[in-house]
């Protein structure tokens, strides 16, 4: 099975025309069920507004809330370990709900200029952007989801290309079909990773982990982001640079 997930980003709007014979499924985040009305399932976030959706849905067509989130990103070691932003929620929830072959992120670059359009459809708030527990590092929350996926045999691709704080492999949305990958996973590093995850204990149920943020050391997590960022052999996208992107 191979998933497209489509994200808020300027070049999502790319995604429209696209055809939809290498895709199996169409996941759409929050807005981008505004991008093409051929989308399957709508992932959106508890605050997520009720005139932002859309007013009917096909018989084919579901919401995904946290209720079926919250447990697909515990069952992969939850929020502050994932990252708390939905291009991440989206990519595990797949993985827990699918077992797919490839997932394609499109508009899910999470880089934000100074100027110009930050959203397909304007200017809104840069969620990966904010000071959060959970998001010390994109570049790690990226390795950390293409690890966990390559673990089940799942290529993790970006169909959007551009400057890029989703740091997995971009390609031509053409080049799905025929996608290798050439990074290596260092499992030496990932069992170092997931042993001090397991030894921090970060872990929240209920997946409200900004209800207790004394529990968690911002330093720790930084040593964590450190090991993830080793575990492929070689560098996938450079870092960006702070404040120009998210």
């Amino acid at each position: 099975m191979n998933i497209l997930i489509i994200g808020s980003g300027p070049n999502a709007i790319e995604a429209r025309s696209w055809d939809r014979s290498p895709f199996d499924r169409i996941v759409v985040i929050n807005n981008a069920w505004r991008v093409r009305d051929d989308w399957d399932d709508m992932i959106f976030p508890y605050d997520f507004a009720d005139q932002n959706k859309p007013a009917r849905i096909e018989p084919h067509q579901r919401f995904i809330t946290e209720a079926d989130f919250v447990p697909a990103q515990n069952s992969m070691g939850g929020f502050v370990y994932a990252g708390a932003t939905m291009a991440f929620t989206a990519g595990y929830w797949c993985l827990a709900a699918f077992s797919p072959q490839l997932i394609g992120f499109a508009g899910c670059n999470m880089y934000y200029p100074d100027s110009g359009d930050t959203h397909f459809y304007g200017t809104g708030t840069p969620d990966p952007m904010r000071d959060d527990i959970s998001l010390t590092s994109l570049k790690s929350c990226s390795y950390r989801m293409m690890a966990f996926a390559g673990q089940q045999g799942c290529n993790l691709v970006s169909l959007s290309s551009g400057e890029t704080n989703l740091s997995i492999p971009q390609i031509d949305h053409g080049a799905v079909a025929t996608y290798q990958p050439e990074q290596k996973l260092n499992r030496h590093h990932l069992k170092e990773a997931l042993k001090m995850e397991q030894k921090l204990d970060y872990h929240t149920p209920d997946g409200r982990y900004w209800e207790n943020l004394e529990r968690y050391d911002r330093a720790s997590l930084e040593a964590l982001d450190q090991i993830w960022m080793k575990v492929f052999d070689s560098d996938i996208t450079p870092d960006m640079k702070p404040g120009s992107a998210s």
